[in-house]
Parts: structure tokens; C-alpha cells; sequence
């Protein structure tokens, strides 16, 4: 299933990118260049599951885009960006007040995405964006309240997560969003939605290992100016 994702997403942007020559569509050659910011709603996949509500981050870095052509309605490029983005997550409990925990995590992000986009060159658009992302652990830190000991004694819940080291520092998963653009002669202005589903464990998921899942997923909102280098 995983080889198939990363195939489709693979035969998507290369068509994006096959020079005009090949193609039906009509030729482009608009590179753009700016920088985004946003948040992120962030939580982890556990197994054995822990009981969590979503954790805020930041997210914000450089964008580049390249437009290669445009076929029938269809505007088809591609999307690279280099963004610090903070990950982790928050466990509450509502029949135990008393105790909380949050892990931050941050990391170098890069999403390469296949860029389509649907309306007016100069004016208003509608886009989605797909593509695989790759990540690298810069930090984390934590913040916890409570007796988290004596609960974890008394209860069957998961506390194992709680002092335990990044065991793989390279990330990578799935990301994909949608959006809409304003094009004016001042640069571009981009309001997007987008979603980060990770294929990778930042915890060993070996037999011997505790957890057999620890995955990053994010609802990312962010805003983006580009200007434009060549059109």
C-alpha cells in the first residue's frame, strides 16, 4: 500500500515537470520565491494508545515554486519548501485532573509537492498540493504536572513514552492540502489547509521495543507570499 502512495505521488509531479515539448499543455517558465507561516494541530499515533488532546505549534520558513505548464484548465507545477516545524503532543485525562504532560518536538521539515491549481493566472485560484515530506529532530522538551508514578501504578496507563529519547531522528511521511491563491501584480497571496500523515517511528518499533507505533500527524494552517522571479 505504502509502495503504491509514493508511486502515484511519484508519477504526479514528474508529469508536472516533463517539459511543454512532451506534452498537450502550453508551455511556463514562472519560478516564485517567498515565505510562509502557520500552526499546527499536532498529535502522535501510539500503539499502545495514549490518550491525548491536540498540541499547538508553529510552522514557518521559505517557499519555491516553479509553474511548468498549463494544461487545458489545469495550472501544473511543483513545490518545494524548507520550513521549522514543532511536532509532539499533550495527554489529558478527564477522570485524572491532577496530572498533564506535553512533548514539543521541532524539526527541519521539506515537503516536495506537485502543485495544481484551477482559475485565472492574474486573479483568483483554487489549488491542492500532494506530495512526500522528509523531516530531521532538531530538539524537543517537555512540560509535566502531577504523579505521574503513583497513577501509573494504580492504572493501566502508558507513562513509557513519558522519559524516553528520540530513537530515530529522520522523519518522513505523507502531506497533502488545498487552498486558495490571489495572483496581483504586488506578489502572491496564498491561505492554505494542509495535513501531514508520517510513515515513520520517532521510537524504536522493533519485538523488543515498547512501542510498535509512534507517528507524527499534523492539520496544519498556513499563509503564504511569493513573488515572482521569472513568468
Amino acid at each position: 500500500m505504502k509502495v503504491k502512495i509514493y508511486i502515484s505521488l511519484f508519477l504526479i509531479t514528474l508529469t508536472c515537470l516533463i517539459p511543454a515539448q512532451a506534452q498537450v499543455g502550453e508551455q511556463r517558465h514562472n519560478f516564485s520565491l517567498g515565505i510562509n507561516g502557520g500552526v499546527n494541530l499536532n498529535n502522535v499515533s501510539f500503539s499502545p494508545s495514549v490518550q491525548q488532546n491536540f498540541l499547538m505549534g508553529i510552522t514557518g520558513g521559505i517557499t519555491a515554486r516553479y509553474i511548468s505548464e498549463k494544461y487545458f484548465k489545469m495550472i501544473c507545477g511543483a513545490q518545494i519548501e524548507v520550513n521549522f516545524s514543532q511536532h509532539g503532543w499533550s495527554e489529558a485525562y478527564k477522570d485524572y485532573p491532577q496530572v498533564g504532560y506535553t512533548r514539543t518536538m521541532n524539526y527541519v521539515e521539506i515537503p516536495f509537492l506537485a502543485h495544481l491549481a484551477f482559475g485565472k493566472e492574474r486573479g483568483f485560484q483554487f489549488f491542492i498540493h500532494a506530495g512526500p515530506q522528509i523531516g530531521l529532530w532538531l530538539s524537543d522538551s517537555h512540560t509535566i504536572k502531577g504523579d505521574w508514578e503513583t497513577l501509573a501504578n494504580s492504572t493501566n496507563i502508558v507513562t513509557e513514552q513519558h522519559d524516553k529519547p528520540v530513537d530515530n531522528t529522520f522523519d518522513y511521511g505523507i502531506a497533502g492540502g488545498a487552498g486558495v491563491e490571489v495572483r496581483t501584480k504586488a506578489g502572491n497571496f496564498i491561505v492554505e489547509g494542509r495535513y501531514y500523515y508520517a510513515l515513520s517511528d520517532f521510537y524504536g518499533s522493533t519485538k523488543k521495543d515498547f512501542f510498535a507505533r509512534s507517528a507524527h500527524g499534523a492539520i496544519t494552517a498556513k499563509i503564504t507570499y511569493l513573488f515572482d522571479i521569472t513568468k
